[in-house]
């Protein structure tokens, strides 16, 4: 998405990463996940890089309500204390703010993990003011299984998503799981906004470099045409 920024303005990116490791996407890798935080925080700080995105939605949610902000916070502080007071995203925090950018407050979402995972995103989702009016489980719990997954199956299982109250459709609730060659597709299919987690985040991160998003194929979100929706209601 970035490389697409690129080429549409002529600006140059470059990116740099720090792996927390994560082998099966349960409640307690995720939590010790999350413990890596810091460490990864202080290695990408000495790259001296001009923003930092904690790329794991479900570790984040799995904290409980408000865990984006207090992630972002953590975060930041640490890489203010390593040279690099740089602003911080959370996918969480990306995929919450993205959704009330869009006034959306009724959505569906697809994602990868076992249900009680997905419930934690519902009720995450909830206590900022967002309604899941239906929810589909993939049920992986295998993290480099859920990166292998095919996006293009994610268009038949769009269409099974009740759809009738939701003002916007997230198609993968997951940075892993990939989703960006269908969005497009899919949202020119349902009529509804669609985003994912990693559009989401993408489109933070822009905002917070003050770039304006110019990303074709991506979805309206990040192309600059999305329509601010209000809630249906019902």
């Amino acid at each position: 998405m970035l490389a697409r920024q690129a080429r549409e303005t002529g600006a140059r990116f470059t990116f740099h990463s720090s792996r927390a490791v994560l082998h099966e996407v349960t409640k307690e890798s995720l939590e010790r996940m999350v413990a890596e935080g810091d460490r990864c925080a202080r290695d990408l700080a000495d790259a001296r890089v001009d923003a930092l995105v904690y790329a794991c939605l479900i570790a984040v949610m799995a904290q409980g309500a408000g865990a984006h902000d207090a992630v972002e916070a953590q975060l930041a502080d640490t890489s203010r204390k390593n040279g690099a007071p740089i602003p911080v995203i959370s996918s969480a925090g990306a995929l919450v703010r993205a959704i009330q950018q869009l006034r959306a407050r009724r959505v569906a979402i697809i994602t990868p993990y076992l249900e009680p995972l997905t419930q934690l995103v519902v009720d995450y989702l909830a206590a900022n003011d967002i309604t899941v009016v239906d929810a589909i489980s993939l049920k992986v719990s295998n993290n480099v299984e859920v990166g292998r997954l095919d996006p293009y199956e994610l268009i038949a299982l769009s269409r099974q998503l009740d759809t009738s109250h939701a003002d916007a459709v997230v198609i993968s609730a997951c940075v892993q799981m990939p989703s960006l060659p269908v969005v497009e597709r899919v949202e020119h299919e349902l009529g509804l906004p669609v985003l994912s987690a990693a559009t989401a985040t993408v489109f933070d991160l822009l905002r917070g470099l003050e770039i304006e998003p110019r990303v074709p194929g991506a979805g309206s979100l990040l192309a600059g045409t999305a329509p601010s929706v209000a809630s249906t209601g019902g």
